[in-house]
């Protein structure tokens, strides 16, 4: 079967397992910061809340971003950013700051 041929409840559902699944697994590899993610894939965890947000308000639902970010991080913003985030190398910076090019 292709995805096309789904109907498109079965594509919401299959596609909301996949996001719990990328979530659960960024939450297991905390040791990748959001810096090498945005060097890499042009994206982070920040990314993924903003884009939670985006979706709740095509729904007409308003949505906190830092509740968002809590359920992308597995916890409170500053709390995941306390255990587990990095002060960026300079090579880090200078990559990201040639991305945004």
């Amino acid at each position: 079967m292709k995805i096309n041929e789904l109907n498109l409840e079965t594509q919401t559902q299959l596609e909301a397992a996949v996001l719990r699944r990328l979530i659960a697994h960024l939450d297991s590899r905390s040791d990748v910061q959001n810096i090498d993610l945005m060097n890499l894939a042009g994206f982070c965890r920040n990314c993924l809340s903003k884009w939670y947000v985006a979706a709740a308000e095509e729904k007409n639902i308003a949505l906190e971003y830092e509740n968002a970010r809590e359920r992308i991080y597995g916890m409170p913003y500053e709390d995941w950013k306390n255990q587990h985030q990095k002060t960026a190398t300079s090579e880090q910076l200078s990559a990201f700051n040639k991305n945004k090019d």
